[in-house]
């Protein structure tokens, strides 16, 4: 991971920490209001549309190792309902905590000697770049966690027919005559049986008629 000052700071997602300095104990409160990022959720289920307003709500905390940064972000989620595929509106709120350490720092907050050359140590952790640090993913992964995997319109929707489709809270009573397939495959002899039956009189009649006229 290269530690240099790639974040852009005209990036809203992007937060300068220089205030704080490296003073342990140093507190900075901050509310911001951003357009949502692209596939801000879960893909095709449910999410916040892209450039809907997002509240964040921010307490970043100096310690010994970099910046904790505690937040709340507040956005309005639209997606289907899994039952009845109705439209879904929900009021999000996501929570999440992460420590944004100093590139030159231990988890410890000692200063490194040199710079560390395990990669399995620090894929986990995320770094101040000069000072800056970059919110997205951190909020990308507490609105996944904070929406629900199988959105309903209600808790108790009824969903669709699985034999026409109408969806059932529009219409509570409905329903199809259940037809026992055994049944209907006797219902199907007795019909043909009763067409043959009709055949035979219909051929026996001329017989009748030709011995009355001898």
């Amino acid at each position: 991971m290269a530690l240099n000052a790639r974040l852009d700071h005209r990036n809203p997602l992007v937060f300068d920490t220089h205030e704080l300095g490296r003073r342990p104990g140093a507190l900075q409160r901050l509310t911001r209001t951003i357009d949502a990022p692209k596939d801000l959720g879960l893909k095709d289920v449910i999410g916040v549309p892209e450039g809907a307003p997002v509240e964040l709500e921010l307490r970043l905390e100096s310690v010994m190792e970099g910046v904790l940064v505690t937040g709340t972000a507040r956005a309005q989620a639209e997606g289907e309902c899994v039952r009845c595929l109705e439209p879904v509106e929900l009021e999000l709120e996501a929570d999440f905590q992460e420590m944004f350490s100093y590139p030159d720092a231990d988890d410890r907050g000692r200063v490194k000697a040199e710079p560390a050359d395990d990669a399995e140590e620090d894929e986990d952790r995320l770094f101040l770049e000069d000072g800056l640090f970059d919110l997205e993913p951190v909020l990308r992964d507490a609105v996944v966690l904070a929406l629900p995997m199988q959105p309903v319109c209600r808790e108790d929707c009824p969903g669709l027919c699985s034999e026409c489709g109408a969806r059932l809270a529009d219409d509570p009573d409905h329903h199809h005559d259940a037809v026992d397939i055994r049944w209907a495959a006797l219902q199907g002899l007795a019909g043909s049986l009763e067409d043959g039956d009709k055949d035979e009189m219909s051929g026996a009649e001329p017989g009748v008629d030709e011995k009355q006229e001898k």
